[in-house]
């Protein structure tokens, strides 16, 4: 059987949501690529449905965010997280955070957190990048084999269980393709577990008449205080009749029971059920040696798995996604410096180690939780154990799980192309403040109606400036030299001037600061050169 070819810029294996993230950043920046995904682009049990601010801030540049904003969650339903003895029995304590259509703007982001599922934001997403035979993804297409060589990669695809080979000449090759990614397997890149695996069953139900039911109990999150098997989370799906329960299975009644007694247990309401899947996953705790190998890079899952506790999985993913593709597209266009496409790895991979120790630190706040069995007795001990539990909640530091801004936006990138100031303010800083240091993503704020200062940053590297620069022909001039794109942007609001702090603020493609100063460098190709990754330390 004779084989087809074609040739791209970049290959990108798997088309979840960090794949297609990828794809939207390279079509944003005009590089060619194509998207092979094994399956058929479809999703039969969504796990994931928060979409990190971070994240949206992206899908803003990418023009998806109002599309996202209305697929399908209704604006009413709480946002809630509640910490019960069951469903609709008691509960302990609540966190309240709103409904989409009821709460405000965080003051730093123009871009709330929002809830669509997979099996809404997945074909969203391929919808917008494009099926074959009229865009680049080819779905039920899969990696068979892949080399590299000195100028490229050639990879081996077969689409479909009967279909012709397709040989792929790219110049770059993209991991996108999970957890057990086959491509960082035989790139003999190690992955090692970092923190106890734990076995878990995710059932799918339909409860069509419970969200009415609950009324005002409604949330977006139940915790259940049950026992070990079912102290995880219940959550809203669709914020309509879809749910899935997280059961602990590593042993007794969470691997033994059969779904459907498991959601009745956690459900103290009679209510009609149907169960859809019932899925067993095993957590690891994993981040990869490295993020590269030649010509090819993992990006998401592929090169970190991270505890759900917290959300930040994804986001971490897409972030990656948003970091790398503009340093592929300046590769691509001829005006990167040696250093520019390895800071993929610098910058990223300290990002997964510090969000992983976050979500595994949720994740062990539920776990070591002591559950009384007095909390489920209908007596004066369970009123006192409810009370002594509802105040160790209330003392808890719940709200980190749900309103982290510091592990969305506070990555401070280290790296041979950030001008780091040592003079300002590490990351990490409690309470979170935005910063425009080096490193950090731009700061948001409010131009005019609508218009964020985030709207000003994506596919150049924009200077903000309070005034007009002296030197800006200079300037502008010295980074033409080197093809580097580069636009300047006056921005003298007080709003502006107060978050960015000096009167020189560099962005990158991405959104990150690269230099600050009130003052230009008196050598303006020094600057280009550090930037792009050419330029020889500070």
């Amino acid at each position: 059987m004779s084989a087809h070819h074609c040739e791209t810029d970049v290959l990108i294996v798997g088309a979840g949501p960090v794949g297609l993230s990828l794809a939207m950043d390279l079509r944003y920046r005009g590089v060619d690529f194509l998207l092979a995904e094994a399956g058929d682009g479809t999703v039969a049990h969504p796990k994931v449905s928060t979409i990190g601010p971070r994240s949206m801030e992206l899908f803003r540049r990418w023009g998806v965010a109002e599309k996202i904003r209305d697929a399908g969650w209704p604006g009413d339903h709480p946002l809630d997280a509640a910490w019960v003895t069951r469903v609709g029995g008691h509960e302990l304590f609540r966190l309240a955070l709103g409904t989409a259509d009821s709460r405000s703007l965080p003051e730093h982001t123009p871009e709330s957190n929002q809830i669509c599922p997979a099996h809404w934001l997945t074909p969203l997403l391929m919808r917008e990048v494009g099926v074959h035979p009229e865009g680049p993804v080819r779905t039920e297409c899969t990696l068979e084999d892949f080399s590299q060589c000195e100028d490229g990669v050639l990879a081996v695809l077969r689409e479909g269980l009967d279909g012709k080979p397709l040989l792929v000449r790219a110049r770059y090759l993209v991991a996108c393709d999970g957890s057990s990614s086959q491509v960082r397997k035989a790139c003999g890149i190690d992955a090692p577990a970092r923190h106890e695996s734990r076995l878990f069953r995710n059932i799918l139900f339909r409860a069509p008449k419970l969200r009415d039911q609950l009324g005002e109990r409604n949330a977006l999150v139940h915790f259940l205080m049950l026992s070990a098997t079912l102290r995880f989370p219940m959550r809203a799906v669709d914020g309509c009749e879809l749910y899935n329960l997280v059961v602990g299975a590593d042993g007794g009644a969470g691997a033994e029971m059969d779904a459907l007694s498991l959601v009745s247990q956690a459900i103290a309401l009679p209510t009609p059920v149907e169960v859809l899947s019932d899925s067993p996953w095993r957590l690891t705790h994993r981040v990869a040696d490295r993020f590269r190998q030649g010509r090819v890079f993992l990006v998401g899952d592929a090169a970190h798995t991270l505890s759900l506790s917290g959300g930040f999985g994804m986001s971490t993913g897409i972030c990656g996604a948003a970091d790398l593709g503009w340093k592929l597209a300046a590769e691509l266009a001829g005006w990167a410096g040696s250093a520019l496409l390895d800071s993929y790895e610098q910058e990223r991979r300290p990002v997964a180690l510090a969000s992983l120790e976050e979500a595994n630190g949720n994740l062990l706040r539920t776990v070591r939780r002591p559950l009384s069995p007095q909390l489920h007795q209908e007596s004066a001990a369970g009123e006192r154990a409810r009370a002594e539990m509802s105040r160790h909640l209330a003392e808890s530091d719940l709200r980190r799980e749900f309103d982290a801004p510091q592990v969305h936006f506070g990555a401070q990138y280290r790296s041979p192309i950030v001008q780091v100031d040592p003079a300002a303010p590490a990351g990490g800083d409690q309470p979170w403040r935005q910063s425009a240091a080096p490193g950090s993503r731009a700061p948001h704020a409010w131009l005019r109606g609508g218009v964020s200062t985030l709207d000003l940053f994506g596919p150049d590297f924009v200077m903000l400036c309070r005034t007009e620069p002296e030197r800006r022909w200079q300037l502008e001039h010295a980074f033409a030299q080197r093809g580097v794109p580069l636009t300047t942007a006056v921005c003298p609001a007080p709003a502006v001037t107060r978050v960015y702090e000096r009167a020189h603020v560099l962005v990158r493609p991405d959104g990150h600061v690269a230099w600050w100063g009130d003052e230009l460098p008196r050598d303006l190709g020094w600057l280009a050169d550090k930037v792009r990754g050419a330029g020889a330390g500070g």
